[in-house]
């Protein structure tokens, strides 16, 4: 799978997925696993979950390290790197050859009711937290890696009480574009994925549980259905991949074709 040589000999390739306890997140594991690469994967609060990704991807014949993350707080980052050196030891390996910016929350909000409060968490966990993150690692990462960027459909179609999630994705796929740009020269390719709406908890549960948001999802959407995570977490493992060497600061939607 991989685009390059790595500089550890004799090892699977190693991905670093941020909020893979759950959702497209845990999905991206697995499909990687699938595909033959290792993990290290996040978690906010939720151990025994990780411990489920941990224990299926290890039933794939791979491993899957559970590291606790707050990725809203940028104070803790060099305390995580230092973790992620000892996870990467333990996987037999200096450095990692793929980051997924996965991790996130969601806020629903009319833009005249939002809070200052409100848009400071997530340009934390959204923006900020992607840019440091990023930043911090860079040392670790493969020369010839690549590096996915989680974004939103919502950058693309403006729906009411979005505003502030949905600008500072916008401001994720900006970031993407600079990035592939500052990086290129170490052959590391940078690219935004953008889900549609997917069914699993995010926002309280609202695409998966309320046959109401469901029906509604299903009847803007070309293919007549929401989305589900083994829609996204496959064609991200597969965008990381080296048949997919020349594509980079794209932003692709994977949507189902919703609202065209």
């Amino acid at each position: 799978m991989p685009n390059h040589t790595s500089s550890t000999d004799a090892r699977a390739p190693i991905a670093i997925v941020t909020g893979g306890s759950r959702g497209i997140g845990r999905n991206t594991v697995l499909s990687l696993a699938r595909r033959g690469v290792d993990s290290i994967f996040t978690y906010h609060a939720n151990r025994a979950e990780a411990a489920q990704v941990s224990a299926a991807a290890e039933a794939m014949g791979r491993r899957a390290v559970a590291l606790q993350l707050d990725a809203g707080d940028s104070a803790s980052f060099d305390r995580f790197v230092q973790a992620v050196r000892q996870a990467l030891a333990g996987l037999g390996a200096t450095r990692f050859d793929y980051l997924v910016n996965n991790a996130g929350t969601s806020l629903h909000n009319a833009f005249a009711q939002t809070t200052e409060d409100e848009v400071d968490s997530i340009y934390r966990i959204h923006f900020k937290g992607v840019f440091f993150l990023t930043q911090k690692l860079l040392p670790l990462i493969d020369d010839g890696g690549r590096i996915v960027n989680i974004s939103s459909g919502l950058t693309r179609v403006a729906l009411p009480g979005v505003a502030a999630y949905a600008a500072m994705k916008g401001a994720v796929e900006v970031l993407t574009r600079c990035m592939a740009k500052e990086l290129g020269p170490r052959g590391i390719a940078v690219n935004t994925v953008a889900p549609g709406a997917i069914a699993t908890d995010f926002s309280g549960g609202i695409v998966r549980d309320n046959p109401e948001m469901n029906k509604r999802v299903a009847d803007m959407t070309a293919l007549g259905r929401v989305g589900e995570p083994d829609d996204v977490g496959p064609m991200i493992a597969a965008l990381l991949s080296g048949d997919n060497r020349w594509v980079n600061a794209q932003r692709i939607e994977v949507s189902g074709g919703m609202a065209i």
